[in-house]
Order: structure tokens, then sequence, then C-alpha cells
């Protein structure tokens, strides 16, 4: 028989936990698995880095703004334009709706140059 290890052991309690409870439960116990690898990965890092003697170097000088940061900003615009695009357009007609969207398009503008402009 094979030994197994504790995240294969938390999993397979996971599971079982989840059979016992039911899908009403699903949520809360993955949730506690999540954490639970969180831990585990959190204590292997920090071991190895016990281990070779240090902390990770950061190299932040020649730091080059990538496109990702922007991400959170579109994907809020885009969800919040949705709604803003009816609530406008059925309140004042056509100038609401450019009033929204302009307003919109100067935010995720300013969010873009901040971005770009960070250290």
């Amino acid at each position: 028989m094979r030994e197994t290890s504790p995240m294969r052991e938390d999993l397979q309690a996971t599971l079982d936990a989840r059979r016992d409870l039911g899908p009403e439960y699903e949520a809360a116990l993955v949730d506690s698995l999540v954490e639970r690898i969180d831990a585990t990965i959190a204590a292997r890092v920090q071991a190895e880095l016990q281990q070779h003697g240090g902390k990770p170097r950061k190299e932040y000088k020649h730091h080059k703004p990538n496109g990702a940061a922007i991400i959170p900003v579109a994907l809020g615009s885009m969800g919040l334009g949705i709604p803003l695009t009816a609530i406008a357009s059925g309140s004042a007609g056509l100038a609401g709706l450019l009033i929204a969207w302009v307003a919109i398009v100067v935010i995720n503008v300013a969010a873009a140059a901040a971005i770009i402009r960070r250290p």
C-alpha cells in the first residue's frame, strides 16, 4: 500500500465531508481546502527560502508596465457600463448615454495613464 501525502488526505477528507454533508456545504468545504493548500504552499516556500538562506531578489529597476494592471479597471467599466447605459438612456436619452460613456472613457484613460507613470 502506498503512503499518502497530507494534501491527498485533506482532499479525500474534503470529498468525504461533501458526500456526507451534501452540496449546500460545498462552497465552505472548498474554501477550507483552499486555505489549507495556501498554508501548505506558504510553508514550503518559507522552508525553501530558509534552506537557501535568503529572501527573493526584487528587481523592479527596469520594470515596464504591462496591460495586466488595467484589466480590473476595464472589466469594472464593462460591468458598470451596461446598467449605466440603460439608466442614462432611459432617463436622459441620447445625451445621458453620451455623458455616461464619455465619463467611462475618461476614467479608463486616467487609470491607464496612472499605471503607465508608475515607477
